[in-house]
């Protein structure tokens, strides 16, 4: 039985969801804000590391003038942020996987924005009326440190993570924090026979992950890959190259089974305190020169197409292919469900 869903042009789809947080919690704004001195704009979810964040604010502050500090919240801790200061905004812009896409909308905290460039955006790859637009897209993938697997070979597939010779070397984000996490998730279930009307698949596999040592993070743990703390990573395709580029000696695989592609997007934040600096970034971000930033970071492009040279240091096409597109609204809408799920019978 296929469980293909899809919805998103595999040509134009790929990477990471998100999911929602039970409470606020304490979140707090990126380090710098407040400072009154100077233009800014501040950005939630933007990790340097992730996906060459780093870079895109970096560039964006030479060319504008505009300090903007990356921010290390996971999509979860940006939404719960963005509803606790509803009354009084921090944030501008926001960037989290598409699975939020509808909870931002609902929950009020965007405005309606259409980015310059951002026309040439696909219609399903975004909000009809401009509250939210797909900014790049990836894979969930396994990123393996060949450096410390103890001896074992490197493994192919969802099934290899299971034996005895991976025992305490698997890690993944945590499913109920990072949109990254929901996808790992989402993608294994649906590789293992499921789909999002039986997450019975993955929640078994998740278990046998947790039983044969597995650990999870609430944050982008790409530095605990390299660092051999964490030798193989369930995370995105990107993160992995972004390694090889900085020297480790990582490989990148997509599991035999199959595997997701999400989208990411972004926002212009409602009531936002920086608006005009807010749409500025917004509009770079879909600007050609942002959009090669982002594909330095090996994020596929929305608008445009990977760049040759890039392409040519990534996995085939072949093995993309079986990086399935699903109807990421349904994910958005069955997150409460899996997450409840998730903590009474896999939870960490």
């Amino acid at each position: 039985m296929s469980h293909r869903r899809t919805v998103i042009p595999a040509s134009t789809a790929a990477l990471v969801l998100t999911l929602t947080l039970a409470s606020c919690g304490n979140v707090e704004p990126p380090e710098g804000v407040a400072s009154g001195e100077g233009e800014m704009v501040i950005t939630y979810n933007s990790p340097a590391e992730w996906g060459n964040y780093g870079e895109v604010l970096s560039t964006f502050t030479e060319e504008s003038g505009i300090e903007a500090p990356n921010d290390p919240k996971n999509s979860g801790q940006a939404l719960a942020a963005l509803q606790a200061e509803q009354g009084a905004p921090v944030a501008d812009v926001a960037y989290t996987g598409i699975a939020f896409a509808e909870q931002l909308v609902g929950a009020g905290v965007l405005q309606d924005y259409v980015p310059e460039g951002a026309e040439q955006v696909p219609d399903e790859l975004r909000d009809a009326d401009g509250a939210w637009t797909t900014v790049h897209t990836g894979t969930i993938a396994l990123i393996v440190n060949e450096d410390h697997l103890d001896g074992a070979p490197v493994p192919t597939s969802w099934e290899d993570l299971l034996e005895p010779e991976y025992e305490g070397l698997v890690g993944y984000l945590d499913p109920t924090q990072a949109a990254v996490g929901y996808s790992a998730a989402t993608a294994a279930n649906f590789a293992l026979g499921g789909d999002l009307d039986d997450w019975g698949p993955g929640l078994d596999y998740l278990n046998g992950l947790k039983e044969n040592g597995a650990s999870t993070s609430a944050q982008t743990a790409t530095a605990k890959v390299a660092q051999g703390e964490i030798p193989i990573l369930i995370d995105t395709d990107f993160n992995g190259y972004k390694l090889q580029d900085e020297g480790t000696n990582v490989s990148v695989v997509i599991p035999e089974e199959g595997s997701l592609q999400i989208p990411y997007i972004v926002g212009l934040v409602n009531g936002a305190p920086n608006e005009d600096n807010g749409k500025e970034l917004l509009d770079f971000y879909f600007s050609e020169q942002g959009q090669g930033l982002f594909a330095a970071g090996y994020m596929r492009p929305v608008v445009g197409e990977m760049p040759e040279e890039l392409a040519d240091r990534v996995l085939p096409p072949e093995d993309y292919e079986r990086a399935e597109t699903i109807d990421y609204a349904e994910q958005g809408e069955r997150q409460e469900e899996f997450i409840g799920l998730y903590q009474d019978e896999v939870g960490f």
